[in-house]
């Protein structure tokens, strides 16, 4: 289960990367009812996603060359040039060296062996997201990819992540762990899960909690946002659907059956 007590490992950032961050903070304001605070006037444009007044997300404008409405997850590490080393010793690759963010940490941007974008936030002044689980808030992370035995060296040999396998109808679900706590399902914050389709893109998926799917569902298509999976019920996880922001920012909101436990439903 997420939450804010950061560890090696856990999801502790999450950020969007838009063509148009007026436009989004208008959408994602109708949709969960975040505000925007702005991350100063030399942040690049860069600004804070609240939720009750506390840090749920960020977005910024696009920065990297061709690179498209996005996603991205963070990820705890205590030292971010040696996330960096591990990255590229497992055959990823390095797309923003490790730099300061001010006082405010450290971060990097990587891609997986897979083709997966992630990054890594190594905290000083700002130590990660300030509410995760609650409506409207990061409540787990999904990884899909074309190699999962891959996937999981790879981030094992970074993290130190445990994985437990799952036999879902139609798959298999891998369920992710941090290396820290003696309860290893009460480390997990994620899953691996194959390619749904053969045209989809390896990427990470942040799924946030909401009291009402279809009502967000309504509120995505009438803010110009569109459902990718319709909402559904999974048997002893909860309501689901798969949704994209009107720049084509993948999410996925879901009602879950306390605890949060992983989806094990195969969608596309």
């Amino acid at each position: 289960m997420l939450t804010t007590d950061f560890v090696t490992g856990a999801p502790n950032w999450l950020d969007l990367g838009t063509p148009d961050t007026e436009a989004a903070t208008a959408f994602y304001g109708s949709v969960f009812g975040w505000d925007l605070e702005s991350a100063g006037p030399d942040a690049g444009g860069y600004g804070f996603f609240k939720k009750d007044g506390k840090n749920v997300a960020a977005l910024g404008p696009l920065s990297e060359d061709g690179a498209s409405s996005a996603w991205t997850v963070y990820f705890q590490t205590p030292d971010a040039d040696a996330t960096a080393k591990a990255v590229e010793k497992g055959g990823g690759v390095t797309r923003v060296a490790p730099f300061d963010v001010m006082e405010a940490g450290r971060m990097g941007c990587f891609t997986d062996p897979g083709g997966a974008d992630f990054a890594v936030w190594q905290p000083a002044a700002v130590k990660g997201l300030e509410k995760t689980s609650d409506e409207g808030c990061l409540c787990w992370t999904e990884l899909h990819a074309g190699d999962l035995a891959a996937a999981k060296a790879f981030y094992r040999g970074v993290f130190g992540w445990r994985s437990a396998d799952l036999k879902v109808p139609g798959m298999t679900y891998t369920v992710l762990s941090t290396a820290e706590g003696d309860d290893q399902q009460e480390a997990s914050f994620g899953g691996v899960v194959p390619l749904l389709e053969e045209t989809e893109t390896p990427r990470w998926i942040p799924y946030f909690a909401v009291a009402d799917v279809d009502t967000v569902v309504r509120a995505t298509q009438g803010g110009g946002g569109s459902v990718r999976v319709p909402a559904s019920d999974v048997p002893d996880v909860g309501r689901m659907a798969w949704l994209a922001d009107p720049f084509g920012a993948t999410f996925a909101v879901i009602k879950p059956q306390p605890p949060v436990t992983p989806p094990t439903v195969v969608m596309g």
